[in-house]
């Protein structure tokens, strides 16, 4: 009788003590669990869309659903991605598309991380917070609000440049424009990135860098830039993997899809959007197919930089 009263008891002691050795680890995963449940609601099971990509997708009623919908489309293999190159500004679209993205890369990641050492080496914390807080506040304000900023100084009647030229008639100057509203709206959240890297670094180092006559700039080239260099190299392998993917708010907002403008602002994005809104028949497979597209050629771009990036410098390398 004594062995099962035993028993019994062990039961509930042997969970209590699984719990006491697993507390942290319960813990952050009860912590990742709603971040983990939307990957997989929002990134996982909308992966079974890309089936439109090679259909000829259409709504069938009377029950028009997702699923019947794709049920009874017909498959028409990789036609839906010829329209991205098919058509005679298939040349434009793609130049711009991976023109823009790589001035954006390399001078986002160089302002962001001189701007991060800048507040990193400002003494009074009030100041480096009320830059920090004025420098990441553009990157909560939707495109559409920021056109409407641009707007105000371009506007061809009432801007404050409406005198020096016809803005939204003339393309020449709309390259930087654009480049500018990118920078001012990705800086900041960049930027603290990165400065969150440097408060990382143990200040030990400075301090035996001064003691040996270490000016501000050769502390910065010797230790602040290898320190937060994995950092750097992590956020470059990924923004290479977005090069096919333009801010579509950025392109379409800021210019107010303006038609002489097309020459330096139409994307991949903006092109599939008009194709969207041109009913043509399969325009839904077709911009499956063009996002699908995207995706598959920024894997790759991934693929290879991280690839050279091993090769060079393994440990720095994303996997």
């Amino acid at each position: 009788m004594n062995v099962d009263t035993k028993s019994k008891d062990k039961g509930p002691l042997r969970v209590i003590s699984l719990y006491k050795r697993n507390k942290k680890t319960i813990a952050i995963t009860l912590m990742m669990m709603p971040g983990f449940i939307w990957l997989v609601l929002f990134r996982y099971i909308p992966m079974g869309g890309i089936v439109m990509a090679f259909q000829n997708f259409r709504p069938f009623p009377p029950n028009p659903t997702l699923l019947n919908n794709i049920i009874h489309s017909d498959f028409v293999g990789l036609n839906n991605f010829r329209f991205i190159f098919a058509t005679d500004r298939a040349l434009l679209m793609i130049r711009n598309t991976l023109g823009y993205n790589a001035v954006f890369i390399v001078l986002t990641t160089v302002l962001s991380v001189g701007i991060a050492i800048c507040l990193s080496e400002l003494n009074r914390k009030f100041f480096a917070k009320l830059y920090q807080t004025l420098m990441f506040f553009p990157f909560f304000i939707s495109w559409v609000v920021a056109g409407y900023f641009v707007f105000a100084f371009l506007d061809p009647t009432f801007g404050m440049l409406s005198e020096v030229r016809n803005w939204y008639f003339d393309p020449t100057g709309w390259p930087v424009i654009l480049t500018s509203a990118h920078l001012w709206k990705s800086l900041g959240f960049n930027s603290i990135v990165y400065l969150a890297a440097i408060t990382g670094i143990d200040q030990g180092l400075y301090e035996a860098a001064a003691i040996d006559g270490a000016s501000k700039w050769r502390q910065v080239w010797s230790i602040t830039i290898p320190s937060i260099k994995p950092m750097i190299i992590i956020l470059f392998i990924l923004a290479v993997g977005r090069i096919f993917n333009a801010d579509f708010g950025l392109f379409y907002q800021i210019p107010r899809n303006m038609g002489p403008l097309q020459s330096v602002t139409e994307v991949i994005d903006t092109y599939v959007f008009r194709v969207m809104n041109s009913n043509i028949a399969g325009a839904t497979g077709m911009a499956t197919a063009a996002g699908l597209f995207q995706n598959v050629v920024g894997f790759i771009c991934i693929m290879i930089t991280n690839t050279l990036v091993r090769k060079f410098d393994r440990e720095n390398s994303l996997f």
